[in-house]
């Protein structure tokens, strides 16, 4: 799997200008085995040293060949409704505790990490700010969108987003328990769901939920990628298939963004 870094672009986000991003595919790294190739998942227990290259990788492809001048700045992912705004480069090893990352910094790269999660990259459309959020299904339902938004401090009309590529409908079986929450938050939530051939089971469309999220957020726009981690087992890492398999670990793909630097 490996050779060329491969990426997946943002009609939305390309017409805006200024800025570049890419949703990474796990094609082109230097990791072996369960991590096979582009792990970006510094989380994980792959060798530190491939991790490193193969986000020193991703910088490259998205412009930034030189790794002692800029980094890949990505956070330790909780599953929350928490954003960081950032003005200079995180030091060395650190990842705040959060789900999204916003900067109006030219040349400053952030990104989030998934494998089956909702990636969701963010612009606004004069490129004075980016954002990044990371949206399980907890962080979905607990208002990581509107929180990004928020926190990105211009006019929701001026934003543009992409809803990246997740584990979709159809691999995605969820018991009661998890609609129930969905439900008790607001009844039209049952549009996310359709029973599952299991009794009591349900096939859930998180990112079907997760672009009403980003609507109801009040951006200008919203583009929606439907590929699905869980099946392309040769572009992406997905959590749920390696559980299925019951595989010790497993990679993450990184998406990311960065305004164009002045």
């Amino acid at each position: 799997m490996m050779g060329t870094v491969e990426a997946i672009s943002s009609d939305i986000l390309s017409r805006q200008g200024g800025l570049r991003h890419g949703f990474f595919t796990r094609r082109g790294g230097v990791s072996g085995g369960i991590y096979a190739s582009l792990n970006c998942g510094q989380g994980s227990g792959d060798d530190r040293a491939h991790v490193r290259e193969n986000r020193a990788r991703v910088m490259a492809a998205l412009g930034y060949p030189d790794p002692e001048s800029q980094q890949l700045n990505t956070l330790a992912q909780i599953h929350s409704a928490e954003v960081v705004t950032l003005r200079q480069a995180l030091p060395p090893g650190q990842h705040p505790n959060a789900d999204a990352l916003v900067t109006d910094v030219p040349g400053l790269v952030i990104g989030v990490l998934a494998a089956d999660c909702v990636p969701v990259l963010f612009a606004d459309s004069a490129s004075t700010v980016v954002a990044a959020a990371h949206a399980g299904w907890k962080g979905a339902l607990g208002g990581v969108v509107a929180a990004t938004v928020a926190a990105m401090g211009v006019p929701a009309e001026r934003i543009v987003a992409c809803v990246g590529p997740c584990i979709q409908q159809q691999s995605y079986e969820v018991g009661a328990p998890l609609r129930r929450q969905f439900m008790d938050a607001d009844k039209s939530n049952n549009a996310y769901f359709r029973d599952a051939e299991r009794s009591g089971h349900f096939m859930f469309d998180l990112s079907g939920y997760v672009t009403h999220r980003v609507e109801a957020a009040g951006v200008a726009g919203v583009e929606r990628s439907q590929v699905d981690t869980y099946s392309r087992e040769q572009d992406f890492f997905s959590y749920r298939r390696a559980t299925h398999r019951e595989e010790s670990d497993y990679g993450r793909q990184v998406s990311a963004i960065a305004l164009n630097a002045r």
